[in-house]
């Protein structure tokens, strides 16, 4: 049984896959400057703009966990798990998060942040 509610086990979570979404929208900002796109200006634009609106709610992620005394710790993977400790006020917790469950809640961030950012 679990010592974290489960408002904070989502702010931890968030400790996951905000960087994740990070990696993907940096990968991809990449690969729309190396496109044949004719105009890139405005995806580069609507990319660089969701990244800044993730790296803002990563650094109020990390200042809560911060300010909480709360740690997540990335332990090992393979090909179908990835397994995260969680240090919560002084218990620690193994968790292990299937793979193509972490990439699809990082493609439904992803769909959120970039359908609520503008794209000037």
């Amino acid at each position: 049984m679990t010592k974290i509610p489960e408002n904070e086990r989502n702010i931890i979570e968030q400790a996951i896959y905000l960087p994740m979404l990070l990696t993907v929208l940096q990968r991809d900002l990449s690969a729309v400057e190396k496109s044949l796109i004719k105009l890139k200006k405005p995806y580069q634009h609507w990319i660089e703009n969701t990244i800044r609106n993730v790296q803002k709610e990563l650094a109020e992620v990390k200042r809560y966990l911060h300010k909480n005394n709360i740690r997540v710790e990335r332990m090992k993977s393979d090909e179908a798990f990835t397994m995260y400790l969680f240090l919560y006020k002084g218990y620690e917790e193994h968790c292990n998060y299937f793979n193509p469950r972490l990439r699809n809640k990082v493609e439904e961030l992803m769909c959120l942040y970039l359908s609520t950012s503008s794209p000037s």
